[in-house]
């Protein structure tokens, strides 16, 4: 997704992870236990994201080189995207047909949206990884009440957990990670999630993989209809080197727009709709 996709791709689902397992945090508990902890896990292992409810969406991602906004369609074969639009501006004759060719090429081929699926699904695996190791990675405490942008919140701040013994290298991330989550007490969601890196984090990627203290992610998380939560600001600031470079990961990832995709809907009706034909929906579609 990003410049760098093994430590960008980290981070992300760092973020994903912890917005999926805090939203079982009772606002009226002052510290969160491992067993609380666990048992919202468990909660949030079976509630976790399974094409049940596809989105339409935009979504623009914001580097210091660069801004591209994407009209993406979710499916049962996995998310499909047109390129709209390039630091604010509509492509040109010859951008736009490329991309219309492009999606053309995609619904010819299933197998190029099948490897995409193949990815996304490796993208959940690994959060759904990272859910299962959070009970025994960090230790949460009650930080008071707050003011979100739709109304009262619940702080919760965390730490790493001493004791904790990250089994990969993935989430040896964890132990190097401090942060507060915001947490939105009437639909016991979290809205509002910030991390930092408190120490130099080794990886091992290649030659040398580490990314370097005092990086921090955001994530802001909504109801985008239907009581249907999506992350809808993601933003990270990192330092790292790979392969004895040095490299900045700096991006800015805003999603909107949201409308609700009938469950049925496959790639081949979403390349449809993004080259604006109307989509042939599958009988029990609505």
């Amino acid at each position: 997704m990003f410049v760098n996709p093994p430590i960008a791709r980290t981070f992300l689902l760092f973020a994903l992870s912890l917005a999926v397992v805090c939203p079982a945090a009772r606002a009226e508990d002052k510290a969160l236990d491992p067993g609380l902890v666990r048992r919202a896990l468990t909660a949030e292992l079976h509630n976790a994201p399974d094409g049940k409810f596809p989105m339409r969406y935009r979504l623009r991602k914001t580097s210091p080189r660069i801004s591209t906004t994407k009209d993406i369609v979710e499916t049962k074969e996995g998310a499909v995207a047109r390129l709209v639009a390039v630091n604010d501006n509509p492509l040109s004759a010859d951008d736009e047909q490329k991309e219309l060719d492009r999606l053309a090429v995609l619904q010819q081929d299933p197998s190029r949206q099948k490897s995409r699926k193949q990815s996304q699904d490796e993208d959940l695996n690994h959060v759904l990884k990272m859910l299962r190791v959070l009970p025994d990675a960090f230790l949460y405490t009650y930080a008071g009440p707050g003011q979100g942008p739709t109304g009262k919140v619940e702080k919760f701040s965390f730490k790493p957990n001493p004791r904790f013994d990250p089994p990969d290298l993935e989430t040896q991330l964890l132990t190097a990670m401090t942060g507060e989550i915001w947490i939105d007490p009437a639909q016991v969601r979290v809205t509002r999630l910030e991390g930092h890196l408190n120490r130099d984090v080794d990886f091992g990627w290649g030659i040398l993989g580490r990314l370097f203290k005092g990086g921090w992610v955001t994530i802001e998380q909504a109801d985008v209809g239907n009581r249907q939560w999506r992350i809808v600001r993601f933003q990270m600031a990192m330092n790292g080197r790979v392969l004895f470079r040095t490299k900045s990961f700096d991006t800015l990832e805003e999603e909107s727009k949201f409308v609700q995709m009938p469950a049925t809907i496959g790639s081949a009706q979403a390349v449809e709709m993004l080259r604006g034909e109307p989509a042939r929906l599958e009988p029990g579609g609505h």
